[in-house]
């Protein structure tokens, strides 16, 4: 199977739990930002490229969703998505530890990110004393939920075409 194949049923599985099962599971009245995974685990496998276009429509879907400006969570998770495939490149996994914490910066940032364009773009409310809590419960989210993410991730997008091209970076 390819990745066109095997992405929408992932994708839709995706929007699943970040609609219907992470809003249950709060923390602090916080819940994990799952469809922001997607570009981080996409860019942990696959690389820059790939980080960010799953970002772009981890996003899209992200913003069907939201009632701020159309587009914003697709900007700032492709902007994710290529931040940490970029970064992934030019690390050795020698330890288990490494993607996860930088699924937990990445999510932080990502999450800030978020709040800056959107006051950018006239959603002032996004940036709040609220903002510490939601930074801080979703980097512990995407630490504990990153070892799955990747897992599932590196099913669904790395072919053994693709895995010689990121074996040869």
């Amino acid at each position: 199977m390819t990745p066109v194949v095997r992405l929408p049923p992932l994708l839709l599985l995706v929007v699943i739990l970040h609609t219907a099962v992470f809003p249950n599971l709060r923390v602090f009245d916080v819940g994990a930002d799952v469809l922001l995974m997607v570009a981080i685990a996409s860019g942990v496998v696959a690389g820059p490229e790939r980080g960010a276009t799953m970002g772009f429509l981890a996003g899209l879907l992200a913003d069907s969703f939201l009632q701020t400006p159309f587009g914003l969570s697709a900007l700032t998770y492709s902007l994710v998505g290529w931040g940490v495939g970029s970064f992934q490149t030019r690390i050795l996994h020698a330890t288990w530890w490494i993607p996860v914490l930088t699924a937990a910066i990445a999510t932080a940032a990502g999450t800030l990110l978020f709040a800056a364009l959107g006051a950018v773009v006239g959603q002032d409310q996004l940036i709040s004393l609220r903002l510490v809590p939601i930074v801080g419960v979703t980097a512990l989210w995407a630490a504990v939920l990153n070892p799955l993410f990747v897992r599932v991730f590196r099913w669904a997008l790395v072919t053994e075409h693709t895995r010689i091209g990121l074996v040869a970076r």
